[in-house]
């Protein structure tokens, strides 16, 4: 049964990429993302399972977990479980979920099947980088570009050939920002709806990213490009009605409180110094207060781990994904200057979450290891301004890919709707 779930996982990334990507594009991208898959199944039986390194933990705690839940079906039926049932759930309660399921499945642990889904989540998300670069105005080579830096970046990479949850979060975030820049293009209520259950999932996965994607995604319903319409300002009074009892009732003062919390957990002074006692650890002069020394917290989120810094072979291992991401970001800067000039809307929409959550990292920075993680969707959302930088087509640089008539495909296999489709 293991087995036959990374095929059926192999199956459905054909199928993603088929229906969501044109037959010229589909041809070049499925050999790409198949070895993409490949790969990170072959990481996780030679590398991350075999103990050639020393390193992950929570992967093997996420699947404890798991197990959990699937006795506690056996107990009380099949429902969806949270820390309301089993206390250890919190904050990785839709990852444990899937691996459950996939746990039941098999009738018992199966690491190999758990990770053809976090793979497959993995080529999801390039497709997604592919259609969000191509819809901020970069042009097909430098978006199936992006798309293979992507695939092979090396941290993403690792946190995604086991049961990590970096996959989820990333997929989540990404998409929903997405979604976020589709709408501030042309208002659609099927792109709308679907960041319920987006947002729903990111919840529980990591609560406070639900509220660090919240300004893009009210950047983007305001309609920055064009008037704000009667239309509009229903649907978004609408809009902020509804999360007002989504989130003052459905999830209560509690819950709120909870995602506030492990923020304030991840900047406490306790926590920074134990998550500074590895041997990834920095040390900041901050009093105590985790938003003092930020100039030099938010040097070492975005560059770090440094070239010239000592540590042992992983974080040596880590300096080839940093000089990738000292590429991307030289890049990148090069993209807002094109952005600025042709498209501020959508830059804003970008940076307003590129840049507070860089702040916010930053006032949680402890340990080189743990943000090389933590910013991930960072990277990849900076990766697409990086593609803007390297589009060549002095029509591409003049304006933003125009949207093809509803119903049609466009000519490079990126439907007018932005990026809903791959969900």
């Amino acid at each position: 049964m293991e087995y036959l779930i990374v095929a059926a996982a192999a199956v459905v990334l054909v199928f993603l990429v088929r229906v969501n990507l044109g037959a010229a594009v589909a041809r070049r991208v499925l050999p790409v993302l198949l070895a993409a898959f490949v790969v990170r199944l072959v990481v996780h039986v030679l590398v991350m399972r075999s103990g050639v390194i020393d390193y992950g933990g929570d992967n093997l705690g996420y699947e404890g977990r798991a197990v959990g839940i699937v006795e506690y079906w056996r107990q009380e039926g099949f429902q969806f479980v949270t820390a309301d049932e089993i206390d250890t759930l919190t904050s990785v309660a839709v990852p444990c979920q899937v691996f459950a399921i996939v746990i039941y499945l098999c009738g018992g642990l199966a690491p190999l099947a758990c990770t053809a889904i976090v793979a497959l989540l993995a080529c999801a998300l390039c497709i997604v980088i592919y259609r969000l670069a191509r819809l901020v105005g970069a042009d097909e080579r430098s978006a199936f570009l992006v798309l293979v830096v992507t695939a092979f970046m090396p941290a993403f990479l690792l946190h995604t050939s086991d049961t990590y949850k970096d996959g989820f979060n990333a997929f989540l975030v990404v998409t929903s920002i997405g979604l976020g820049v589709s709408l501030s293009r042309r208002f659609d209520l099927h792109r709308l709806l679907m960041l319920v259950p987006l947002l729903w999932a990111l919840w529980y996965v990591r609560p406070y990213m639900v509220f660090m994607c919240a300004v893009p995604l009210i950047l983007g319903l305001a309609g920055l490009k064009s008037v704000f319409s009667p239309r509009r300002m229903l649907v978004f009074a609408m809009l902020l009605v509804s999360a007002v009892f989504v989130f003052g009732g459905v999830y209560g003062e509690a819950q709120i409180e909870a995602a506030q919390e492990q923020l304030e957990n991840g900047q406490s002074a306790a926590v920074r110094r134990a998550n500074g006692d590895g041997r990834s650890g920095v040390a900041f002069e901050d009093g105590g207060d985790p938003w003092n020394a930020l100039g030099s917290k938010v040097l070492y989120t975005l560059l770090s781990p440094f070239p010239w810094t000592e540590g042992d072979l992983i974080l040596h291992l880590g300096k080839i994904d940093v000089l990738i991401w000292y590429f991307l970001l030289y890049s990148a800067v090069r993209g807002c200057r094109r952005l600025w000039r042709r498209d501020r809307a959508t830059l804003l929409i970008l940076m307003s979450f590129i840049i507070p959550g860089t702040i916010v990292y930053a006032s949680t920075m402890a340990n080189i290891g743990l943000i090389f993680r933590q910013r991930i969707p960072i990277v990849l959302v900076t990766s697409v301004l990086a593609a803007v930088a390297w589009t060549r087509s002095s029509r591409d640089e003049e304006q933003p890919a125009a949207s093809p008539p509803c119903g049609r495909p466009a000519d490079d296999g990126v439907s007018n709707d932005g990026v809903s489709k791959v969900i």
